[in-house]
């Protein structure tokens, strides 16, 4: 794919699934260069043979579809060009949704009572005097902030003491009522506040976020989670409260000497227990180094009986929620070696393989027995199918247009031995025509994450420029349990190192099409670290690229909103052994070309890192260019605005144009040159 195709992608939300189970809707959204916006709509999908999916709504961003128990309303949220979402529902066989908030800051969850009657959603609450709650006063005229805890800012949401996430409950008006009209002329006079807009009642107020409020079975209260310690634990706890706000109750109980972090709190369909996932965070409350998340159960009449189900050394469910299946099971999903499976658990802690394979299975709906998921696999950016008696049918095709017009190249998978003979698992892409190809190796970031089976536009636009492409999950990465992950605790840049520099040879040695002396590197965050660290230690790379990179753990530990548990977690607190894992302290021993790409609002990987260490080769004359995104964070490359991620790959081809030009992607010289004059 070429840059400007990312407007091919499309984006698929968990299926909500209609209690017939006859049907379901989805959204689906991808990034419009017109608006520089991401866009999408509600598609109604038919779960029988035969049925075509057909578009739902017209909204700019219509999201987060979800069905009452009893299948009469759908919910989601519209956000309109330049503003929050707002909570809409749609009742059944009505053509126009009924709009329910208008929250300053956006509703960014929500979820139905089990009768249908009202809703729960949580919303970012400003406080006083801030982010245009006082007429005239802007964010350069607002009061100062008082800080007193480490946990004060987030990646993507800037300050968020200021403006924690409460939860609200609203009473669904009559969807058959004639819509609002907007007063005008004298009838102003008599319509004081009156907005056409029911009455939401808040529930919550600490200055703690409280997440992914939802009811229990019964609807007699309302499950979250929240983290009242901000100042030096990552413990959170599921709380309960009835409708009207009384009742605040604490469920969860933890082992002094392995406290969790937990989240997706959810009742069994027949009420019987409650279900959560929890990682292990060990005494301190934050050691979270490569913690796989697990399931646990408690019967929901006595919440601290609790067992886990699942074991974190070899599942791992960090990637999506929890899903109420049948009576008493659930879904979730295991990532594992670059996929993602589907499993269902019952309280007794058995375990069924639902759906697996070379795919990534992202979400999933369930209703009257019928499991439908989103899922994305080499081909496929974003699709639906329904899983029953181990079987995958497929019930959508919105990529259809992406195979049809983009070339997509299919990555083989691939295992070579590191320096000690541990095996390092990755995949090889290669774009077309004969080669020698120059090659790619592209590090992931994380570093407890993992490259794998879903389709990756960074893989498809580079080879479709020419460039083969390397991906692997060295020690340090998730889906291959907690030791591999671990394994570079207090010792980033060793395991790791020899990992990635072990795949590249053994690809080199076994694919003659793969040009050994024309070679790149490059990576994002993490991936930025590895890279900088490779560069200063191993000089067979052409030239790279350090984007978005955690290149200081010293000065990392006051700049980053994870700054205060992150560093020590990963390189220690002993200063000289911090020292000897920190690119910017080996930045003398650079020789290679390398561009510096980063975000001037990230702040899990703030800009002066990539500031000082462009200065730092600048100064060492290493050739060097740095790239600064204006308005965009740390998720630049995944969810950035449509123009700037276009930007982005537009300006990373040029960079390798320059130094190891390919036939499709020319370096600038090279495209100068006129075509030779034919007879």
């Amino acid at each position: 794919m070429n840059p400007r195709d990312l407007s091919l992608i499309n984006s698929l939300s968990a299926p909500a699934v209609h209690p017939d189970a006859l049907h379901c809707v989805v959204s689906v959204t991808r990034p419009d260069f017109r608006a520089d916006a991401y866009t999408g709509q509600l598609w109604r999908v038919p779960l029988t043979p035969g049925g075509r999916p057909r578009r739902l709504t017209r909204g700019f961003r219509d999201t987060m579809p979800k069905y009452s128990a009893d299948g009469a309303s759908l919910g989601f949220l519209r956000a309109a060009p330049g503003e929050p979402a707002q909570l809409y529902v749609l009742g059944a066989g009505i053509a126009e949704p009924v709009q329910l908030t208008d929250a300053l800051l956006g509703v960014s969850w929500f979820e139905f009572s089990p009768d249908g009657g009202s809703v729960v959603f949580s919303s970012r609450v400003p406080e006083e005097g801030r982010y245009g709650t006082t007429d005239g006063v802007g964010p350069g005229a607002e009061d100062p902030r008082l800080i007193t805890t480490f946990q004060y800012r987030m990646n993507g949401v800037g300050y968020t003491g200021d403006k924690p996430v409460q939860i609200f409950h609203v009473t669904l008006p009559d969807l058959d009522a004639g819509p609002y009209i907007e007063p005008r002329g004298r009838a102003m006079d008599d319509a004081g506040s009156e907005t056409g807009l029911p009455d939401a009642v808040q529930l919550t107020s600490d200055a703690a976020d409280h997440l992914q409020p939802v009811f229990s079975a019964d609807g007699s209260r309302i499950l979250f989670t929240s983290s009242p310690d901000l100042d030096a634990s990552l413990v959170s706890d599921v709380f309960s409260i009835r409708p009207d706000g009384t009742g605040l109750t604490r469920l969860t109980s933890h082992d002094p000497g392995n406290p969790l972090t937990v989240s997706d709190p959810v009742e069994s369909t027949n009420g019987h227990w409650l279900f959560y996932l929890g990682q292990e965070v060990s005494v301190t409350g934050t050691d979270f180094v490569a913690r796989n998340t697990a399931l646990y159960a408690a019967p929901a009449a006595d919440p601290t009986a609790v067992r886990r189900l699942t074991d974190p050394e070899t599942v791992d469910l960090s990637d999506g929620t929890i899903v109420p299946h049948l009576g008493a099971e659930v879904l979730v999903f295991n990532r594992t070696r670059g996929t993602g499976e589907l499993l269902a658990v019952d309280p007794r802690g058995r375990v069924e393989v639902l759906a697996a394979g070379p795919r990534v299975i992202e979400a999933a709906g369930s209703a009257d027995g019928t499991v439908v998921v989103s899922y994305t696999d080499p081909q496929t950016a974003g699709d639906l199918a329904v899983v029953d008696d181990g079987g995958f049918r497929t019930v959508t095709d919105f990529s259809e247009t992406l195979r049809r017009d983009t070339v997509v190249a299919l990555p083989a998978e691939e295992t070579h031995p590191s320096a000690d003979g541990y095996p390092v698992h990755g995949w090889l892409a290669l774009p077309e025509g004969p080669g020698p190809h120059p090659v790619l190796l592209n590090i992931h970031g994380g570093p407890f994450s993992q490259y794998g089976w879903g389709y990756f536009d960074e893989t498809q636009v580079y080879t479709k420029a020419g460039y083969a492409v390397l991906m692997c999950n060295p020690r340090g990465s998730a889906g291959y349990g907690q030791a591999h992950g671990r394994s570079i605790k207090e010792a980033m840049g060793t395991h790791d190192l020899a990992d990635v520099l072990a795949f590249v040879d053994g690809a080199l040695a076994a694919h003659p099409e793969l040009d050994g002396s024309r070679l790149g590197i490059m990576g994002g965050s993490y991936g930025g670290y590895l890279t900088a660290w490779t560069i200063a230690h191993d000089h067979r790379f052409t030239a790279a690229v350090v984007e978005r990179g955690f290149l200081d753990p010293l000065s990392f530990v006051g700049s980053a909103d994870i700054g205060w548990f992150f560093s020590a977690g990963y390189t220690g607190t002993d200063p000289a052994a911090v020292r000897a894992q920190s690119p910017m302290a080996v930045v003398d021993a650079v020789r290679t070309p390398t561009f510096v790409v980063h975000s001037e609002d990230d702040l899990r990987c703030p800009v002066e890192q990539a500031q000082r260490y462009y200065t730092a080769l600048k100064l060492r004359s290493v050739p060097t260019q740095m790239l600064l995104f204006p308005g965009e964070n740390h998720e630049l490359s995944r969810s950035g605005t449509p123009w700037h991620r276009r930007r982005r790959f537009e300006h990373l081809l040029n960079w390798w144009s320059r130094w190891l030009p390919t036939p499709q992607n020319p370096s600038p010289e090279q495209a100068r040159e006129p075509e030779p004059v034919r007879a």
